[in-house]
């Protein structure tokens, strides 16, 4: 996505913006009269210097929280303003969607260079359809189905400023299932699955056209939204900006989540189909008898990724996306928009600039594909474990810097090895994904170039967040961890 990646929505970044309430009132509790004796005491202890100086710290670190939880509940109004603030996010709305076109446009040239310019525009007409924002609109409508379904547990998410805890069906696996029925029982009947790709750019026009209609009526039904069920990064009072990052947290239409269900749904599951309808224009316009084996690995690496996703759903709730960001223009052309048709676009590039791979090669990728999974999953499901049972016997062997949220701050396993091992992970399995595209022309090299950019910047607003949150037990954190995503780089 152009600011939260719907699958790093899923990224499991440290919990930056999850609070925790109860702990600090519990916590602040059992410290009140033992800091006070502590104080009396002092001036008569015979301890080292040493040890002064960390009580110190610990109470300055207890005041320093204090001040933080008073002011966000003086204050609920969004004071730092992000993407450039509202001249940066006003030119984003228009930038975003000539971005996707240009590149879509790139890609169906003969010679996809970036020196090719200025490229030949389409005529206006030829890129609206409404046969093609019919069959938009009925996989949007048709995800909605599954996603209604009464399968799947029911969980809670983190607790809500006003302490309510919103629920979430987590079935968005068994929709992929149900999708992947559906669409087997198409190409059974003979259906032209390459119908996406021959009007692949009246597509994404009309996914921009649906995700811009949802933005106005999302911000519209924020005005009446009360005040504690706003977004606290898109409160600023200023049109442009709240419409861009999202006015409402968490807008529903009675049990349907409308943020939820676009993070995986509808974007998510189309990358998986479009980038299936490519492998089958492949095959039908070189008129081969299996797909090429760049085009397979491209499909298997990104399926993997999708399926992992959609595996571990419920690890979004603790994400910015759902905890932090209001569901507005950004997040809804990212998941409609920028993820389908984006992601896919080595695919999409394979199509019309065949790449041979040789098996060594193959090989080399496949392994680079599953160091960064490796990396990836692990990362996640060390910190998903840990958050769920710090108890827990099996990670005994993990260290922490205790905070004065009731939370810990891990220090050893992939979390002491750099403080974001999942960008890591995510960052090398989208090299992976380009690789096989040859080295003839940078465009498919943009996803990944973009990822890097998109994971920075992600990784600076984690640092803000949980330098606010942890306050001084962040500040040893980074002295024990002082890479934030590349070790001994950056």
């Amino acid at each position: 996505k152009p600011s939260e990646n719907n699958t790093r929505r899923y990224n499991g970044e440290p919990d930056s913006t999850e609070r925790n309430e109860t702990s600090c009132v519990i916590l602040e509790q059992k410290l009140k009269p033992d800091l006070e004796i502590e104080r009396v005491l002092e001036q008569y202890s015979l301890h080292p210097r040493k040890e002064e100086k960390k009580k110190e710290e610990r109470h300055s670190e207890k005041k320093f929280f204090e001040t933080i939880k008073t002011i966000e509940k003086a204050s609920s109004k969004t004071k730092e303003l992000e993407f450039g603030g509202r001249i940066g996010t006003f030119m984003l709305i228009f930038f975003l969607p000539a971005t996707v076109l240009y590149l879509l446009l790139m890609c169906k040239q003969d010679d996809p260079s970036l020196m090719n310019f200025p490229l030949p525009l389409p005529a206006l007409e030829s890129l609206w359809e409404a046969r093609v924002f019919g069959v938009f609109l009925l996989w949007f409508f048709l995800q909605a189905l599954f996603y209604l379904l009464p399968i799947g547990k029911v969980v809670e998410g983190l607790p809500l400023s006003n302490g309510r805890k919103l629920q979430y069906r987590i079935n968005g696996f068994y929709a992929f299932i149900l999708t992947a029925a559906a669409i087997g029982a198409l190409l059974y009947f003979q259906f032209e699955l390459h119908y996406l790709y021959d009007h692949f750019m009246q597509f994404a026009v009309s996914a921009a056209a649906f995700s811009m209609v949802l933005s106005i009526f999302l911000y519209i039904r924020s005005l009446k939204a009360p005040e504690e069920e706003l977004a606290p990064g898109g409160n600023s009072g200023y049109f442009v900006y709240d419409f861009f990052t999202g006015h409402e947290l968490n807008p529903r239409i009675g049990s349907f989540d409308l943020k939820y269900f676009c993070e995986l749904r509808p974007g998510l599951i189309g990358w998986v189909v479009i980038n299936l309808a490519m492998l089958l224009a492949e095959m039908k316009i070189h008129n081969q008898s299996m797909p090429s084996l760049s085009m397979i690995l491209v499909n298997s690496f990104q399926l993997l990724y999708v399926v992992d996703a959609l595996w571990n759903e419920e690890a979004i709730l603790t994400t910015m996306d759902i905890t932090h960001d209001g569901f507005g223009f950004m997040l809804a052309f990212g998941d409609l928009v920028w993820v389908p048709f984006v992601y896919s676009l080595q695919a999409f590039y394979l199509v019309g600039h065949p790449t041979a791979v040789s098996w060594p090669v193959a090989a080399a990728i496949i392994i680079l594909n599953c160091i960064g999974y490796y990396i990836f999953r692990s990362a996640n499901s060390q910190k998903n474990n840990f958050r769920r049972n710090p108890a827990d016997p099996k990670l005994a062997y993990l260290k922490f810097i205790p905070t004065a949220t009731g939370k810990g701050l891990l220090v050893t396993g992939w979390w002491g090895f750099v403080r974001h091992p999942n960008y890591l992970g995510d960052i090398i399995m989208a090299l992976a994904w380009s690789l096989p595209c040859g080295f003839n022309h940078i465009l498919p090299y943009f996803y990944v170039i973009y990822f890097i950019c998109l994971l920075v910047h992600r990784e600076a607003r984690d640092e803000h967040h949980c330098k606010q949150k942890y306050g001084v037990a962040w500040e040893r954190y980074c002295q024990r961890v002082p890479y934030r995503i590349f070790p001994y780089i950056y």
